[in-house]
């Protein structure tokens, strides 16, 4: 087995962090994706490595490390060569750590609500109250997410509270970026903060939700830097975007409807 395993998944805005730090320090590392909505990460051996059942896991030399924000830091005290995202000195490191506090805390939690109810919603529809709330009550970390969600969707006051705060996310990056003179959140170099950022801005990108940065020029100029990076390719191979998995969505995308079908599904649900 490589020295390096990382168990994830390939629309896992978690798992993309990591894949990115991993691609970017070109450490060799095997990928092993798992089905989240077959339920591989609720298996007894999955379990025993990652109690709280979500992605990604890193396995290093047979010893799990799981948070994403934890394996970033991690992957840059065992490997600070050939790239370092971390900065050199105390202040700028607290200055980081904060950044990535707040990404955790809002944009990271923020996003996956319209994700939920654009591209996976369908399938918990599909299912008996039964066989949802069995779905929800196995999930350690996700239990009371869900059940707030429901087999109808997040409601219009779940989903205007998500956008407020991806839109108060979004506003904090680019205080950041200008504050520090760009392009990147922290400055001229690229830091920890900046790839935990990358999957939320992707995202929603992805899901028509860019509208939310019309008038702030510096989020499609770091959108576009972060995309020129070596590691992004690799790290967003192909099925890694909800709109190369769910046809809807790549319609939705093209006829740029996404925000009226969120207001739809949020619309439905607000009298459940």
């Amino acid at each position: 087995m490589a020295e390096l395993v990382l168990y994830g998944a390939p629309q896992s805005t978690c798992s993309q962090r990591v894949r990115f730090a991993l691609n970017a320090k070109a450490l060799p590392f095997e990928e092993l994706q798992l089905d989240l909505g077959r339920g591989d990460q609720l298996t007894p051996d999955y379990l025993k490595i990652n109690p709280n059942a979500v992605v990604p896991t890193l396995v290093h030399n047979g010893e799990p490390i799981v948070d994403s924000a934890v394996i970033l830091e991690y992957l840059d005290e065992i490997s600070p060569e050939p790239v370092c995202f971390t900065p050199p000195d105390a202040l700028g490191r607290a200055r980081m750590r904060s950044l990535m506090r707040f990404i955790d805390e809002v944009p990271s939690s923020a996003v996956r609500i319209p994700s939920y109810n654009l591209a996976f919603l369908p399938r918990f529809q599909a299912m008996t109250e039964e066989e949802f709330l069995a779905e929800a009550n196995s999930k350690p970390l996700r239990k009371e997410f869900l059940l707030k969600m429901g087999r109808t969707g997040f409601p219009k006051p779940e989903m205007d509270s998500a956008l407020d705060r991806l839109f108060r996310a979004v506003k904090r990056m680019d205080e950041a970026i200008t504050g520090s003179g760009g392009p990147w959140m922290m400055g001229s170099v690229i830091t920890l903060a900046d790839i935990a950022m990358m999957p939320s801005v992707v995202r929603m990108e992805d899901i028509n939700l860019d509208y939310l940065w019309d008038g702030r020029p510096n989020i499609p100029c770091w959108l576009d830097l972060i995309r020129t990076h070596p590691a992004f390719e690799p790290t967003y191979y192909f099925g890694s975007l909800l709109t190369e998995k769910y046809s809807h969505l790549a319609e939705m995308k093209r006829t740029k409807s996404g925000r009226s079908e969120l207001e739809r599904i949020s619309g439905s649900a607000e009298g459940r």
